[in-house]
């Protein structure tokens, strides 16, 4: 359970809890192609993404004595910060206080993706009894999936399937065997396309775009290309390609342009045949 360091985000989380109702939580229709990228590193962590829709969390998590910590890099800054008190925590809390849920009428959980910055396995031992301990308070409302450096082994043979995987999109072909534990397929967007969003998408990339995309679903994964232009005609050639995920650091304007995009009112960028 909570330990005394873990006091201080649990306070914010209560004064956050009281605070939403009144600063726009009518925002918060479910996105389901929102992804918050690198979610701690905004003012109110969690609660921003849930505040604009977003059904995609993404954490970066190390061991640190014994813990896990959420940050970026090392040293760390904010050794407080644990996935316990800044997530698994508030989302109870928050579910408890909602009926059950997190987005009143939407019948999918969202998902929690934990990025494994440290060694997988001593991540995955610390990680597994909290996800035991919280998985009655999140009454199913959250997916845990497991990014960066994977504990293939030790979730193969967890019998209690508490995650699901994230795989290298550029190797989806090579990661098939094991489909029934994906969730997504990822990778950077450089590492398939060089557009910027200036001009159009060639019909090349968009070709070789689709053809990852086709596989990774063949597979049952849902695709995200991170570092991505924030950029709305890259959000929508993404789409329009079948990518499922846009990941962000702007949430506002994401939740703005999905937003149109649902709507029916969407940009309409040219595949350019030249390039």
């Amino acid at each position: 359970m909570m330990k005394t360091f873990d006091i201080i985000p649990l306070m914010l989380t209560a004064l956050i809890l009281f605070f939403l109702p009144r600063y726009g939580r009518a925002q918060n229709i479910p996105l389901a192609n929102a992804f918050s990228h690198n979610d701690y590193q905004h003012k109110l962590p969690l609660f921003e993404a849930l505040n604009n829709g977003y059904t995609y969390i993404e954490a970066d998590v190390y061991v640190h004595k014994n813990r896990l910590v959420v940050t970026h890099v090392l040293p760390l800054i904010h050794h407080r910060r644990t996935l316990e008190g800044l997530y698994l925590a508030p989302l109870a809390k928050y579910i408890s206080g909602n009926k059950g849920q997190i987005y009143p009428g939407y019948n999918q959980p969202i998902t929690l993706m934990i990025d494994i910055k440290s060694d997988p396995v001593k991540t995955y031992q610390l990680l597994k009894p909290l996800l035991e301990e919280y998985h009655t308070a999140l009454n199913g409302q959250v997916s845990v999936v497991l990014s960066g450096n994977k504990p293939y082994g030790q979730v193969i043979a967890d019998t209690a399937k508490l995650v699901t995987l994230d795989a290298d999109l550029c190797k989806i072909n090579r990661t098939a065997a094991d489909d029934k534990l994906l969730a997504m397929a990822s990778c950077k967007y450089s590492k398939l396309l060089k557009w910027k969003g200036t001009g159009a998408l060639s019909l090349k990339d968009s070709l070789k775009l689709t053809t990852y995309v086709r596989q990774a679903h063949l597979c049952g994964a849902k695709v995200r290309l991170w570092h991505s232009p924030d950029s709305p005609l890259v959000w929508h050639q993404l789409l329009q390609c079948g990518v499922d995920l846009i990941t962000t650091d702007q949430l506002s304007r994401l939740r703005e342009f999905l937003t149109t995009i649902n709507s029916g009112n969407q940009l309409k960028p040219e595949v350019n045949n030249n390039n």
